[in-house]
């Protein structure tokens, strides 16, 4: 205890410093530990025992350490609901018996179309059991006889806006004639010329080919064809031989359909490039355009043997969606890419970067199409994702074609519909069609000013009508869509005019 009190003491006798030390104690700050043990045993000298100090000093060291707090669990009542669990996920009944284990199935995996062998395919219809083919070839024979006699085309003027308005009011679609085409939405449609018979053909997404004969008064499907894997993206009769149906698809094959042969031929193939649309670059037909969704230009000649083509061009484009070629000018032709329309001269294409004539820069989104009008050339219609319609002056393809018309129309499709694409009326190139998305659906018909024409409207238009085109010579529309989304099942619709038995087409 002695020992004690002398370092007790020797501490009360440091300098002036130490009493800074002690003075600085007094603060609501806490302090160094050994400062506090100087105070403390300067207190303690006063008490008259010493062993009481020492014990007081352990006592306020033991004090100032807190102990640590431990959070209590609360205790659990016993009649304290608990959080509610799924009975399904518990895979017990509601009365808690267990339920039987459900049986495993097989994950399904989406059907993908075989690739097709190279070279010709023979016309083999896949929907139909015709064991000796007697029915498929007395239409075919029929096909190629009345395509030979629709090489006569009657050139008549322009029609006023009031009569051309009045032909298409006597045009109806009713319920009559209602039937499925092909597996999947529709991707392509074309129109037969025959001014005697109504053939329609449709291109499916799953690439079949469907062939509707309106014509025949009897209960018989249409044919269904499977000449391509892959979306059928394009789809022409060919002008110098209607007998002939020409088709693109993705999977890198352009094929020729001919009625008097029953094969499809196989014209050109690119496999490392896909295409996505085509025109007749020669009023023969002998010779193609191609374009490819990777920007590429192909020139096929359908009169050299094989399947390659003869030279293959880089375009100023990212991606080409259509091609068209001039009516008139057959050297021009017009290309819609992601954002911009260009105009090339095919005289002045080559293979590392062809510069065009003209380039149309008004459209701030994709495009999905652009189309010359179908008699002078004199105008390019095309159809935009910023919702608008836009029609320029071709008349003179120089540096620049001027904006004429803009129409506001909603163009937004979504994912799962064909987008719309406005073609013009070869009888009235001064009007276009195209659909729409309003309600009730319709098929639209517009002036090249803007002005909204006719509206096709019936019960039985049912779907969107994503693809339209018009028959050269008599007052036939065929338009294209995919009528069950879930099934996938499209349907065309065939409708008689009133008095005037000319059939309107609407593919449903």
């Amino acid at each position: 205890m002695k020992t004690v009190s002398s370092k007790a003491e020797s501490l009360l006798l440091k300098p002036p410093s130490d009493a800074c030390t002690e003075s600085t104690k007094l603060e609501p700050k806490n302090t160094a530990e050994p400062v506090t043990l100087s105070v403390n045993m300067a207190s303690s000298d006063e008490d008259s025992s010493p062993g009481l100090s020492a014990a007081r000093l352990r006592g306020m060291i033991k004090k100032r350490q807190q102990p640590e707090s431990k959070r209590k669990r609360p205790k659990k009542k016993e009649n304290e609901i608990g959080c509610r669990r799924s009975m399904r996920l518990l895979k017990v009944d509601p009365l808690g018996v267990p339920l039987p284990v459900a049986p495993t199935q097989p994950e399904l995996e989406e059907e993908e179309n075989p690739l097709l062998p190279p070279g010709p395919l023979e016309m083999i219809p896949e929907n139909q059991d015709d064991s000796n083919g007697l029915l498929l070839k007395a239409s075919l024979k029929t096909w190629a006889e009345m395509s030979k006699t629709s090489n006569e085309r009657t050139e008549e003027g322009l029609s006023s806006i009031k009569g051309y308005k009045a032909k298409l009011s006597g045009m109806v679609i009713s319920e009559a004639t209602v039937c499925k085409v092909t597996k999947g939405a529709i991707t392509s449609v074309a129109l037969h010329p025959s001014e005697e018979r109504t053939l329609v053909a449709a291109g499916a997404k799953s690439g079949q080919i469907g062939l509707w004969d309106l014509t025949q008064q009897r209960e018989d499907e249409p044919y269904v064809f499977y000449p391509h894997s892959q979306p059928v993206s394009c789809l022409y009769f060919s002008p110098s031989n209607p007998a002939h149906l020409l088709s693109l698809s993705y999977d890198g094959t352009l094929r020729c359909g001919d009625f008097s042969t029953a094969i499809f031929e196989e014209v050109y193939r690119n496999e490392g490039s896909s295409p996505s649309s085509f025109d007749f670059l020669a009023e023969d037909a002998s010779t193609l355009l191609v374009g490819h969704w990777d920007g590429h230009l192909s020139l096929v000649d359908r009169r050299t043997p094989g399947t390659s083509y003869e030279k293959l061009f880089n375009s100023s484009m990212g991606k080409i969606r259509t091609v068209h070629v001039h009516p008139v000018s057959r050297q021009y032709f017009v290309t819609a890419g992601l954002r911009d329309v260009h105009i090339y001269d095919a005289r002045h294409l080559n293979s590392r970067r062809s510069q065009p004539l003209i380039s149309v820069t008004e459209h701030t989104k994709s495009i999905a199409s652009a189309y010359f009008s179908p008699v002078t050339g004199n105008r390019v219609v095309t159809t935009c994702a910023d919702c608008k319609l836009r029609v320029f002056d071709s008349s003179s393809v120089s540096s620049q074609i001027p904006l004429l018309t803009t129409i506001r129309h909603n163009t937004i499709t979504g994912r799962w519909l064909t987008r719309f694409q406005a073609v013009w009326d070869p009888k009235q190139e001064d009007c276009f069609i195209v659909g729409s998305m309003a309600q009730p659906r319709r098929v639209e018909v517009f002036h090249e000013t803007g002005k909204s024409v006719y509206s096709f409207l019936g019960e039985c238009l049912v779907s969107v009508c994503s693809l339209s085109v018009m028959h050269p010579t008599r007052y036939v529309l065929a338009g294209g869509a995919e009528a069950d989304s879930v099934g996938g099942i499209s349907t065309v619709s065939v409708d008689l005019c009133h008095g005037q038995i000319l059939p309107l087409v609407g593919i449903t």
